[in-house]
């Protein structure tokens, strides 16, 4: 789940590698998910919001409230009841947010941090956020109230990272002292969770090596003629997840690797023998990487494919070059510890790039 969340590809290098190793620094983590997310906010102007205000004032602003201006006198004082509506960067998102950053300052083991919070914390109070909270406020509600655009997309960051900051409970099926919400176990919710993770392990962990990563990405068939309307009905493919490795010599030459995870077990009874791979798997593959095939992209000839299974206790790698590609089919143990788990998902992708077909 940390490697699938956006909020995690943001963190620092050295932030992402402490929390998989030692899960008691998840406050760590997320004081420094959430600071970044605030400063980058007040560096941007901080959300503001209409809210209704009453005040005694001494011209007309808006409404006025003849009621309270009469009960207490105060046209013979000069000044006049209104009601208005009024920017304020006091609202309730805002507020939560300092809540939360005000919470953390006290959990962090990093005192860099904790002064980080503070300062942010000061910073929301002298822009005009005040301390009161609602006890019925949840980050999620107010989420769900902003409008697609650039501004509330980081809002919506920031709340959640405030929300992380309320409910600092790692999920996990050993007793514990609270009680979550077990997230859902369909196949379609575990196949794209698992997709996400991998993708977010490779652009995580690769990028800062000079390496580069396609989640998703859709690619065409070389068609050189075709029917009125075939577009229409014509399947589209699109990969997993598409890495390339630094450039290997001089030229720029760049090992590209297609990878499709698949949130099943990699053998299956098979017709005429116990077990074997399941073959629409491997002509998915075999359509990804020959289709693409372009005399003019030197990197899509000799093209490899990793089909990428999950596995528990059990451990399984083979690969043959067909018509110059090599297609490896292994897995990766889930029960295994987060050590060997990244290890493992480093190694296929060197030792890919390491040994392509010749």
């Amino acid at each position: 789940m940390l490697y699938a969340s956006q909020l995690y590809r943001d963190l620092p290098s050295r932030m992402r590698y402490r929390a998989e190793e030692n899960p008691d620094n998840i406050p760590d983590l997320v004081a420094e998910i959430l600071t970044r997310a605030v400063e980058r906010r007040i560096r941007r102007n901080l959300t503001l919001e209409l809210q209704r205000t009453r005040a005694d004032l001494t011209r007309v602003r808006g409404r006025i409230d003849a009621l309270r201006t009469e009960r207490r006198s105060l046209l013979r004082q000069g000044r006049i009841a209104c009601s208005f509506d009024e920017l304020t960067t006091d609202t309730p998102r805002n507020r939560l947010v300092k809540a939360a950053l005000n919470k953390l300052r006290g959990s962090v083991r990093e005192e860099p941090l904790g002064r980080r919070c503070r300062s942010l914390a000061a910073a929301l109070d002298r822009a005009g956020v005040g301390d009161k909270t609602s006890a019925g406020i949840r980050s999620k509600s107010l989420r769900d109230t902003l409008t697609p655009g650039r501004a509330n997309a980081e809002d919506r960051q920031m709340l959640a990272a405030a929300e992380l900051a309320f409910r600092l409970n790692l999920p996990t099926e050993d007793p514990g002292r609270a009680h979550l919400p077990a997230p859902g176990r369909d196949e379609a919710w575990a196949r794209s969770l698992f997709e996400a993770a991998v993708g977010g392990f490779y652009s995580t962990v690769l990028v800062p090596r000079g390496w580069s990563v396609e989640p998703g990405k859709w690619i065409r068939w070389p068609i050189e003629t075709q029917t009125s309307g075939i577009d229409a009905i014509m399947p589209r493919m699109q990969t997993d997840i598409v890495l390339e490795s630094p450039p290997a010599d001089e030229h720029d030459h760049r090992h590209r690797t297609v990878v499709d995870t698949k949130f099943t077990s990699i053998l299956k009874p098979g017709r005429f023998r116990a077990q074997g791979l399941k073959s629409s798997y491997i002509f998915q593959m075999y359509a990804y990487l020959r289709s693409q095939e372009d005399d003019s992209d030197p990197g899509s000839l000799n093209s490899s494919g990793l089909l990428l299974h999950p596995s528990v206790g059990e451990d399984i790698d083979g690969s043959a070059v067909i018509q110059g590609h090599r297609m490896r089919f292994a897995t990766v143990d889930l029960a295994a510890d987060s050590t060997a788990i990244r290890a493992r998902l480093i190694a296929l992708a060197d030792e890919a790039a390491a040994s392509p077909p010749r």
